[in-house]
């Protein structure tokens, strides 16, 4: 047998929450409509006997199920999804931390030695996923704090994913982790799921949006290669 054949073929690990019809990701913004534009029914005198097609659409804010922010969110001269490069949202090296057992909300420091997270997806696996489509998802949830968020600025870190409900507390609306990683072109995904799934090392992460000009969060398909 060639050594190739002998590999463990690689997995993906979807880590996005699926994206429903009336479903609230952010209490406060509205929930995203999703219908057809054009029903197969509606379709089928349009086309051959026994042919149909069927175009959706969907209403919606921005931030919306599993998203990414980019700078143009935070600062109106930050680069928007038009501009963002793919190397910074795609094909990174991740490193999951584990902040599951915390007793206090606010995450302010690592497991890890955060000059070790240079060019790489930090993702921090909370567990707060576990209380989606529950009114307990928007109270009370886990963040990172702004001097956490300086250190991984001088640490060189590529992105940071959170699977809570926003990795700022919303009762500090000074948002400091989002000004001080956005202000760095340090993408953001919030909202994520199932990163109890993923090794703390070795996984690859991708979350890319549409690219969209002058737009700062757009919802991702985010996973991981395994």
């Amino acid at each position: 047998m060639r050594f190739w054949e002998m590999a463990t073929p690689a997995r993906l690990v979807d880590l996005s929450h699926t994206v429903e019809d009336g479903m609230v990701t952010y209490k406060g913004l509205p929930a995203p409509l999703i219908c057809d534009y054009l029903s197969r029914e509606a379709s089928r005198s349009r086309y051959a006997a026994g042919t149909e097609f069927q175009i959706g659409r969907i209403d919606m804010v921005a931030n919306t199920g599993t998203y990414i922010d980019s700078p143009f969110h935070r600062y109106a001269r930050g680069k928007d999804f038009s501009r963002l490069a793919l190397e910074s949202i795609a094909d990174l090296e991740c490193v999951v931390i584990r902040a599951t057992e915390g007793r206090s909300r606010a995450i302010r420091r690592l497991p890890v030695e955060v000059e070790r997270l240079r060019g790489k997806a930090l993702l921090v696996h909370t567990g707060w996923d576990a209380n989606w489509r529950t009114d307990q998802y928007f109270e009370d949830h886990p963040f990172l704090t702004g001097e956490l968020a300086e250190q991984l600025v001088a640490a060189g870190v590529a992105l940071v994913g959170i699977d809570s409900f926003n990795i700022d507390s919303t009762d500090d609306r000074t948002r400091p982790v989002h000004s001080t990683l956005l202000g760095a072109d340090i993408p953001i995904v919030e909202h994520l799921c199932g990163l109890g799934a993923l090794p703390e090392r070795g996984a690859i992460f991708y979350a890319v949006p549409v690219k969209v000009k002058r737009m700062g969060t757009f919802p991702v398909r985010a996973f991981a290669r395994v």
